[in-house]
């Protein structure tokens, strides 16, 4: 029924969202925002995949490699501090729907790259596009979620980055032996094309964006009708949110009111999970070709640490929303320290079955806790500053993305291993040290 203009009606948006069931408009935007995050996760983990038959194709040293790793990491960096900014300014949708065409054409370009150089640059450039869409979809996923479901939604649905990473390596067992590498990056350039066109008609934007920004209140009403078909909706209708708007530049907020501890400690342990994820990510095909498998067998084994991350973050979504965060994410963070330590034995690195296990381990534990750290994050932060405070968490992480691949091509494999596993210990001191300031749930103490 639409209000009368003689009895004005308030409607808060996060409560109508907090008692509202899972409807047609949130589980189109989930499915939108899981196929966005599974495409984005086969992207950044593409070059891993297709390294050992780049090398010899293009005649490049693991050096040239390495910078490769290194700039679509420090990309990633640039788009997850700056557009991450705009969307809490912007909105979720367009920064996510121009994201997404932008790094599939990137994508696309790559697959002619004839040099080092030119990879180096194009793979850059598509790291800046991507930087943005994990921490948008984070946000917009809860931000759309019942309040008593948001930790499992959140992490179920951004399982799908690690899923997309963990498709890529079966995805390039299958092309590289039948047309080449390029042919990796064709297809994680088209299939975000698509994914855009799809967000293009059908993506909403955050409900609670709107309403702080008092912007869009005709769709706002809406987007409102197909979640809650009760909800009053026209000129006597007061739309209200909880939280207040913040001027300024949102990353100065992360700083503020009791947040600065807080932040500061998000970081370290962002920094650490993304060294050693993406050391992992980027390397482990490349040392498991070296121990004497073949390039699909290596894509296949190290599809085990993409495979167990999977699992994992599924794994935890259930555990966290019981146990909460930290007790959580510090018995996963000890467990990737000793996993990955033992990827350095030379008796695990020839047991193809056992190398596989240990791998799936590491993946379980290191990517599978990133959708963890994630929610924790998106928790922590309120809407005005929430696609930022996500954001400079990955891009602080991303700094470690970038140390993590860097070294990994200039220090001996197994005592780069030993140095990742003592990264993951460390970040597993940070994060208990975390329940000084966060609640197990994830909220401001």
């Amino acid at each position: 029924m639409t209000a009368s203009s003689a009895a004005p009606v308030q409607v808060d948006i996060a409560a109508l969202i907090d008692n509202s069931r899972v409807g047609p408009l949130q589980i189109r935007m989930f499915v939108l925002c899981a196929l966005c995050l599974i495409i984005d996760g086969f992207d950044v983990q593409s070059m891993g995949y297709v390294a050992p038959a780049v090398l010899p194709d293009l005649g490049m040293p693991r050096t040239a490699m390495a910078n490769i790793l290194a700039a679509a990491n420090v990309g990633l960096l640039v788009g997850s501090l700056l557009f991450t900014a705009a969307a809490d300014k912007l909105g979720r949708r367009p920064v996510l729907i121009g994201s997404t065409l932008f790094f599939g054409v990137m994508t696309l370009l790559t697959a002619r790259a004839t040099s080092a150089e030119q990879l180096m640059v194009l793979r850059f450039i598509a790291g800046v596009g991507m930087g943005s869409l994990v921490p948008n979809a984070t946000a917009l996923i809860g931000e759309y979620s019942p309040r008593r479901l948001r930790i499992t939604l959140m992490m179920t649905i951004t399982v799908g980055f690690t899923a997309g990473a963990a498709l890529g390596g079966f995805v390039a067992a299958w092309l590289i032996p039948q047309f080449g590498w390029r042919a990796v990056f064709y297809f994680g350039g088209t299939v975000p094309l698509v994914i855009a066109g799809l967000m293009f008609f059908w993506l909403p934007e955050s409900l609670q964006f709107l309403v702080l920004k008092q912007r869009r209140l005709d769709r706002l009403g809406e987007w409102l009708k197909l979640i809650d078909p009760t909800t009053p909706t026209g000129p006597g209708v007061r739309y209200v949110g909880r939280e207040q708007n913040k001027e300024g530049a949102p990353f100065v907020h992360l700083l503020r009111e009791g947040r600065a501890t807080g932040t500061v400690t998000l970081w370290i342990v962002y920094f650490m999970n993304l060294l050693v994820l993406y050391f992992l990510a980027g390397w482990l095909p490349t040392l498991i070709t070296d121990a004497g498998y073949t390039t699909s067998q290596a894509a296949l084994v190290s599809a085990a640490l993409q495979v167990g991350g999977t699992l994992g973050t599924l794994a935890f979504a259930w555990i966290i929303a019981k146990r909460g965060f930290i007790s959580t994410l510090t018995v996963c963070f000890l467990v990737a320290s000793v996993s990955i330590a033992a990827i350095a034995s030379s008796s695990v690195l020839l047991l193809a079955p056992l190398l596989t296990l240990v791998v799936f381990i590491a993946g379980w534990c290191i990517v599978g806790g990133q959708p963890g750290l994630n929610a924790l994050a998106a928790t922590y932060y309120p809407t005005a500053m929430r696609s930022t405070g996500v954001g400079w968490c990955l891009g602080i992480g991303r700094i470690g993305g970038i140390v993590g691949p860097y070294l990994g091509g200039r220090v001996a494999g197994t005592t780069m291993i030993l140095i990742v596993a003592i990264a993951a210990l460390v970040e597993a001191g940070a994060m208990f040290s975390l329940r000084r300031v966060i609640t197990p749930q994830g909220t401001r103490r």
